[in-house]
């Protein structure tokens, strides 16, 4: 056999020889027959991330370090007609406290107009209007009939008056003045046996012994002092 014959023989690179550069070194696939190599491992997927800043996106917000975001143009005219509406609101509620405060004064005043003529009547009348004494008929500081200090009654029995004492047969009686109502026979306590000026005073039967009020003097159908 020749040279050319030795080389026409030898296999080509790229060709399907037996042993040659570009011939695969992995593992054999098996055939339908089973048999050879046993398969590769699985290996999941790995799952692709979405994109950043997609529409309808949620992200969650960190403190002191996610910015707000700026509020729009209706948000502002919102917002300060909401603050202008909370100060015309405010405004109207102190002119309504200081109506009502101005015409709680001026109610005041008339009121203390009225209160103040109609205590300096009422002061008049308390001052002109003449004190109530109830007098009681005693003997030796014991309460006795009333009868016995009346006058008529002592010169009708004999009697007479004499400096402020009523004398009935070598008794004396007189009058005590404004001393708790006490019963007869019994000791008065408290009172006095001067007669008080300007008042009304009577006893306890009903004999009137004063007319008490302004322009008025005193004086007594009986022997009081």
């Amino acid at each position: 056999m020749t040279e050319n014959d030795n080389t026409g023989s030898a296999a080509t690179p790229g060709q399907g020889g037996s042993s040659g550069p570009d011939q695969p070194t992995g593992p054999a696939t098996p055939g339908p027959g089973g048999g050879g190599a046993s398969p590769p491992p699985y290996v999941p997927p790995t799952p692709q991330e979405p994109p950043q800043g997609g529409r309808g996106q949620i992200r969650s917000q960190e403190a002191g370090r996610t910015k707000p975001r700026p509020p729009t143009l209706a948000e502002q005219r919102a917002r300060a007609a909401a603050i202008e509406q909370q100060r015309e609101q405010q405004l109207a509620v102190e002119a309504e406290g200081a109506r009502r405060k101005k015409l709680r004064k001026r109610l005041l005043i008339g009121g203390g107009v009225a209160v103040g003529v109609a205590g300096v009547v009422a002061i008049w009348y308390a001052a002109s209007s003449p004190d109530d004494v109830v007098a009681q008929c005693v003997k030796d500081d014991v309460v006795v009939e009333d009868q016995y200090c009346d006058e008529e009654y002592a010169r009708s029995h004999g009697g007479y008056v004499s400096s402020g004492f009523i004398y009935i047969g070598g008794s004396s009686y007189r009058y005590n003045y404004g001393a708790p109502s006490t019963p007869v026979g019994q000791k008065v306590s408290g009172g006095s046996y001067t007669m008080p000026k300007g008042a009304n005073i009577s006893t306890k039967s009903g004999t009137v012994v004063q007319r008490g009020g302004f322009g008025v003097s005193g004086g007594s159908k009986s022997g009081g002092s």
